[in-house]
């Protein structure tokens, strides 16, 4: 019924018969405004109908719908002596309208007005305590159930599986669970079950319940499919999440919205991009929730670029962004390396409520950090009020990577002296600042400073000394290091004394610490390449061809080198001899006049050009092929003078490209940054910051 047509009604102004209880009820039911609900009250006035329970229980029941609590609860105060329905109606109004304090206060009225509690009560009552979290209410509202004896409720016992599922309360979830007759274990109560497990990050246990629910025979429905969703998306088991998928399509569920949600997070989270994406493209309205699960599928599996721009298109369409969806567009932006993109990042978040959230500070200074600019980050820092371990650990962490040591240890004193108790990331950050520094002994008086915090060093750390001491040539002592260490030596650390052998020619350690990663990871190309390296250092060219035979046998190939270079905000990949870029032929000239110049500044290749470090890219018939190279003489041409050139590499810089960068900073007038696997440098006037030590 319209408005018009409700307020026209002769029957709600005339002084007919018809003034029944069940008249006025169907009327109150079938309101489509708030405003028709304060009509018919004014007439129940009119009409002596005021107090009928009935009536009102509907007003409110009616008026919390629409929203208008406060209407709810003056029509619930005119009455005297409310009874139990009543009582009921606002409870539930408070609760579904999320008013939980109220819905709360409301039940302690309820009580000192000595009105007893039904099995209708509870359920919303316990909701209230389960939104706030209120632990302690809510094992008051608990001890009144048992007293009362509604304990084999199923509606009730839900409520209260879910209030200890949102206090971390798993034991008394499962006491109230098992206390259910089996006849009052619905779909409802299992979901309940379930989900409280797969909410608190035990996704085995929550699996194992759904098995024993599966066994009783217990039908699906929407709810426990995406409990279980979840729980195989917190395992990233896809094998057993396809099979659920498989079970939804079955029964007929795909288009639900919370199964389409749970199906596109699961598929993003355990690397399936491209199948999250047309899920994602069945919604017609995505919300946050789903944009959020795109955007982070796409940052966490390498799709940086469309992380990007699924942001700015959630942000064009009116959806506003949480600190989930820009924390992950942030990071998508660090892996780009688009410091232009970067900036607009930064512009975006000032204009936003999150401008001061100390998350995101710290995400944008990792950001600005890894895309080159550690000034930036700095900026970020230092506008930064409340400065928590994680923000002071980012800015450390940046420093370490552009190799600034000096500057991280300062910062890292000034901590210390704010009292801020440091992290092992802190740590983390200080020990690679230190190793792309070659401050030896700095270094290790960090690594020995972490227990005095407590702070139990894990594998990076350990990784990252082993690279400290051995490529000072401390290499006997690294290798200590590692026998002693309480934890199983991994890949990195493994991969750190490799390194350092094939560094300083120690054939007999580096083939120990070889075949110890041949056993760990086994189908890794850069182990063997690695080791093919040692060889080749030492001169030992038979020992060079089996490994190369050996990766033959096995199908494994060297990574081919692609550089990027930023220009006006855009990314462009050149790799290894790449000829297919449309500007190739002025590329290609800039590439022999910076060739030429190299040659008149007297610049002469390494004899050793074709010995690089783990995945490098092998030698070419000349150096200018190389995809930096390419990259430098691109960015030359499409960039005015002065100009600072951004260059990202997938591989680690080779001795001889590095060499030449520095003279090509000199001869061009320009600062070149290169942000290769390892760490960032900075070319300029013929000097690296990395003062050669990388």
């Amino acid at each position: 019924m319209s408005e018009s047509s409700l307020l026209a009604s002769p029957f709600l102004h005339s002084n007919s018969g018809i003034h029944s209880d069940s008249f006025y009820a169907s009327l109150i039911g079938s309101s489509t405004h708030k405003s028709q609900l304060r009509q018919i009250h004014a007439r129940l006035f009119v009409l002596g109908l005021q107090l009928s329970s009935l009536l009102i229980t509907k007003l409110i029941h009616a008026s919390s719908s629409f929203g208008d609590i406060r209407f709810a609860r003056k029509v619930f105060d005119d009455l005297p002596r409310p009874q139990i329905f009543p009582w009921n109606a606002i409870i539930t109004g408070y609760s579904r309208n999320n008013l939980f304090q109220d819905a709360l206060l409301m039940y302690s009225k309820m009580q000192l007005a000595r009105v007893s509690p039904d099995s209708f009560t509870f359920p919303h009552l316990l909701k209230a305590c389960s939104g706030l979290p209120h632990l302690q209410m809510g094992r008051l509202v608990h001890a009144q159930v048992l007293r009362l004896g509604f304990e084999a409720d199923g509606f009730v016992q839900n409520g209260l599986i879910a209030l200890y599922a949102k206090c971390r309360r798993m034991g008394s979830a499962r006491t109230v669970f098992e206390g259910l007759p089996m006849s009052e274990r619905t779909v409802v109560s299992w979901t309940a079950f379930v989900s409280a497990y797969a909410q608190n990050g035990e996704p085995l246990e929550a699996l194992e319940i759904f098995s024993q629910m599966r066994k009783m025979d217990v039908k699906l429905d929407c709810v426990a499919l995406v409990s279980v969703l979840n729980a195989f998306t917190c395992l990233q088991d896809l094998e057993q999440g396809r099979a659920v998928h498989g079970s939804v399509v079955k029964i007929g569920l795909e288009t639900e919205p919370d199964l389409l949600i749970s199906l596109n997070t699961m598929y993003a989270k355990c690397g399936q991009v491209e199948t999250a994406k047309i899920l994602f493209g069945k919604m017609k309205s995505p919300n946050l929730i789903l944009w959020n699960a795109m955007i982070s599928g796409y940052a966490k599996n390498g799709y940086a670029k469309d992380a990007i721009d699924a942001f700015h298109e959630m942000i064009n369409k009116g959806v506003r962004p949480d600190t989930i969806s820009i924390t992950s567009a942030v990071s998508a932006c660090a892996q780009v390396g688009s410091l232009e993109q970067a900036r607009w990042m930064d512009e975006y978040i000032g204009r936003s409520d999150y401008r001061d959230d100390v998350f995101i500070s710290s995400a944008l200074i990792d950001m600005f950090a890894k895309c080159g600019s550690v000034e930036c980050a700095r900026s970020v820092f230092d506008r930064t009020l409340d400065r928590d371990v994680v923000v002071w650990s980012a800015m450390i962490v940046g420093y370490g990577l552009h190799g600034r040591a000096r500057e991280a240890i300062s910062l890292y004193r000034a901590m210390e002296r704010g009292g801020v108790q440091p992290n092992d990331v802190t740590f983390l950050g200080l020990l690679v600042a230190c190793n792309h520094s070659g401050l030896v002994r700095e270094g290790w008086w960090f690594f020995n400073r972490m227990t005095d915090h407590k702070i139990n060093p894990q594998q990076q750390h350990y990784a990252c000394v082993i690279d400290l001491l051995g490529r000072a040539g401390h290499i006997d002592q690294a290798y200590e290091v590692i026998r002693c260490m309480p934890i199983h030596p991994g890949v990195t650390v493994w991969g750190a004394l490799l390194s350092a052998c094939k560094k300083h020619r120690h054939v007999g350690l580096g083939e120990y610490a070889a075949q110890q990663l041949f056993s760990i990871d086994p189908s890794n190309t850069g182990h063997y390449v690695q080791l093919s390296n040692l060889y080749a250092a030492a001169r030992l060219w038979d020992r060079v061809a089996e490994v190369r035979l050996r990766m033959k046998e096995k199908g494994l190939s060297k990574d081919v080198g692609c550089s990027w270079v930023e220009v006006r905000g855009r990314l462009e990949a050149f790799r290894v001899g790449d000829k297919s870029h449309p500007r190739y032929e002025e590329i290609e000239r800039q590439v022999e006049w910076i060739e030429t110049k190299l040659k008149e500044s007297g610049f002469v290749a390494y004899k050793d050009a074709s010995l690089h470090d783990l995945n490098d890219e092998e030698a070419e018939e000349t150096l200018c092929s190389h995809s930096e190279r390419i990259a430098i003489a691109y960015g030359l041409i499409s960039t005015p003078q002065e100009t600072t050139l951004r260059i990202t590499k997938n591989l680690r810089a080779c001795v001889n490209c590095h060499a030449a960068t520095k003279v090509i900073s000199k001869l061009v007038g320009r600062e070149i940054v290169v942000r290769d696997t390892n760490r960032f440098h900075h070319f300029k006037d013929g000097v690296c910051s990395c003062g050669d030590y990388w």
